[in-house]
């Protein structure tokens, strides 16, 4: 049996997939939560296999949740179930440890076939999700192939992007700040740029 929580600040959608999940045989609803902030304790001490979540509550948004509470229960796999799909929001979800990815517009049979795919190893996505994911791997393959970036390289523009400073990149690259600036330097030698505003929006153009 999979046992499951969900957080959902929406009632009409919490109580439908609370109610729908309770009713198959193959799932334990643990936990639900209303607000990000009632989760944060909430799945811990639920350790669920699998984390329903909602994207945009108020207060704390699932991709926070994600990342509060990924380190104190490693076992536990996250299951994004949203309506918002820009680029921005997909991207954030996945990078903070979400490894599945629908929208709200997925029936039951839908939900239930993410989790189970979930849990047995998969990274279950709506369509369109899968078509983003799909499309930025093929986008940084061309850039990276194109300007000879490294897989490092990549990731500290990638983050430069996001308007991250040189230490935060670091902290999260678990590399020095003087590194970065290291890396920077080869980008911006095989971008053929100046600074980091021009490397940028070079790379936004891939």
């Amino acid at each position: 049996m999979i046992s499951i929580s969900i957080v959902e600040d929406n009632p009409d959608f919490r109580n439908v997939i609370t109610n729908f999940l309770k009713s198959q045989d193959q799932f334990n609803v643990r936990g639900v939560y209303a607000a990000g902030e009632t989760a944060l304790k909430g799945l811990v001490k639920d350790a669920p296999d699998i984390a329903i979540i909602d994207i945009k509550m108020p207060g704390i948004s699932g991709i926070e949740l994600i990342t509060k509470v990924k380190q104190n229960i490693p076992g536990t796999q996250y299951l994004v179930c949203t309506a918002h799909f820009d680029n921005e929001t997909v991207f954030k979800a996945l990078q903070a440890g979400a490894l599945g990815y629908i929208l709200k517009d997925a029936d039951g049979d839908i939900i239930s076939k993410a989790i189970i795919e979930l849990h047995n190893g998969g990274s279950p996505m709506s369509p369109c999700i899968a078509r983003k994911v799909i499309a930025q791997f093929q986008n940084s393959r061309k850039r990276d192939v194109e300007y000879e970036l490294t897989p490092r390289e990549d990731e500290i523009l990638r983050q430069l992007a996001k308007g991250l400073l040189y230490k935060e990149i670091a902290d999260q690259a678990d590399i020095s700040p003087f590194t970065v600036k290291n890396h920077l330097k080869n980008i911006y030698r095989k971008l053929q740029v100046q600074n980091k505003v021009e490397a940028v929006n070079k790379y936004k153009l891939f």
